[in-house]
């Protein structure tokens, strides 16, 4: 294997992940759980997270917990706590501010950092200093994360999979070949199924045979983005780290897995609203409008079904989205049938603008409408989201319980002050004392 020549000056680029995040941070919260098989997800009735724990008994994310029962009776399984999880990825992207301002915060459990030149700030190697970073994420938070450290925003990510948990693994620009011969061309971020298919046609089995193949032969095949991908392979920096908060959305989807499936038409659609209502909440959080709505409904079986309309004018109003919606799922719902999820995805997305109304548009209903979204905005800002919602979500409160509907535990547990829909932005240690 010959080393790969790089072609300007390298850069440090760190990759972050939280080693099975989720439980990692139900673990430090509550201390009784550690060295315990913990997952996660149990108000979808599918595992979102699995502690190493778990893993070692063959348990993974996307397991039926029935089944994950049924290997590991001893297994403990919680509801996802997503106030709590955010709460502890601001706090791991802090941290990481602290040593460099270039820090993107890619996921919920992953974020990027450039701290190219910081080593006369700290008087240590960048190996040493991706090393401090590691550890005091775990002191501070008691939460492991494994790192990756190259030239590159894919070759750390692809170091920071490469021994974990815990892990770090630092790779020089010399070294590059050595990391890719060990790397399958399907576990590269950014080749997916097909292209991982059409590339072992041709004999690629590695990410080094990718990365050492002619970037004219790549360009005829993959076009720009695999001439990209093949650039910071080789050490080439091409995405750059963004650091700004995400403020443009090409879709904004939401969706939601019911704790037990429902035939019951008014409830399913009242969690089509829902999602509707949190989509746009969203979209009027940074300021644009959409101009196509999708609505997906998706059975018991997994098998779904979905519809897309175009509005006549791009909106941020909830209430102007309505009807369409409602039209959507007449059109999709079937009566008998169990559903287990709905989702709503905005896309045709654009800044708010003034308005442009057509000819026979009732302008005086549509600014009444609009006025009322700006009023529950406000008051669902000072009370909690979906203090005040929808009439068909209102459904929801008669709807029959499950035993999957029981909330996290930061949600019970409140601390002086607190209530149901409003808590301070601090988790809450299960401890003794």
């Amino acid at each position: 294997m010959n080393p790969i020549l790089l072609s300007g000056f390298p850069r440090a680029i760190l990759h972050v992940d939280g080693d099975a995040f989720f439980t990692s941070v139900e673990q430090a919260i509550h201390p009784r759980l550690r060295g315990r098989p913990v997952v996660t997800g149990r108000e979808r009735g599918i595992i979102a997270c699995a502690s190493y724990e778990a893993r070692a008994l063959g348990i993974r994310r996307g397991v039926a917990l029935w089944e994950a029962r049924r290997r590991c009776p001893e297994l403990v399984v919680l509801p996802s706590d997503y106030e709590t999880y955010s709460l502890y990825s601001t706090r791991m992207h802090a941290i990481l501010q602290r040593f460099t301002p270039s820090v993107e915060a890619y996921s919920i459990d992953e974020s990027f950092a450039d701290i190219t030149g910081t080593r006369r700030v700290f008087h240590d190697s960048y190996a040493g200093i991706a090393r401090r970073i590691r550890d005091t994420i775990r002191a501070e938070l008691d939460i492991t994360v494994s790192v990756g450290l190259s030239l590159t925003k894919t070759l750390a990510k692809l170091a920071s999979d490469f021994r974990k948990p815990n892990g770090l693994t630092a790779v020089a620009g010399r070294h590059i070949h050595l990391l890719l011969a060990r790397i399958p061309l399907q576990d590269v971020w950014g080749i997916g199924h097909n292209t991982n298919a059409l590339l072992q046609k041709h004999g690629m089995v590695t990410a080094l045979d990718y990365a050492q193949c002619q970037e004219i032969w790549i360009g005829r095949y993959l076009g720009k983005p695999g001439r990209e991908l093949w650039r910071e392979l080789r050490g080439d920096p091409v995405h750059a780290l963004d650091s700004n908060p995400k403020t443009v959305y090409a879709t904004i989807s939401k969706g939601q897995t019911f704790s037990a499936p429902s035939s019951d038409a008014e409830t399913v659609y009242a969690r089509l609203v829902k999602n509707l209502h949190s989509a746009f909440i969203k979209l009027r959080r940074y300021r644009l409008r959409t101009a196509r709505l999708t609505v997906v409904l998706t059975r018991r079986d997994y098998t779904h079904r979905g519809g897309e309309a175009r509005l006549n004018r791009a909106t941020a109003s909830t209430l102007e989205a309505m009807p369409v919606v409602r039209a959507l799922f007449n059109t999709l719902y079937r009566p008998g049938a169990e559903y287990r999820a709905t989702m709503v995805v905005l896309s045709k997305i654009r800044a708010d603008s003034e308005d442009q109304y057509d000819l026979f548009e009732d302008r005086i209903r549509i600014d009444k409408q609009r006025e009322l979204t700006r009023v529950m905005d406000r008051i669902n800002a000072s009370y909690g989201k979906h203090t005040l919602t929808l009439g068909p979500a209102l459904f929801l409160q008669r709807a029959s319980r499950h035993e999957r509907d029981a909330p996290a535990w930061r949600k019970t547990a409140l601390l002086a002050g607190e209530t149901a829909r409003q808590r301070l932005a601090i988790p809450r240690l299960d401890i003794k004392v």
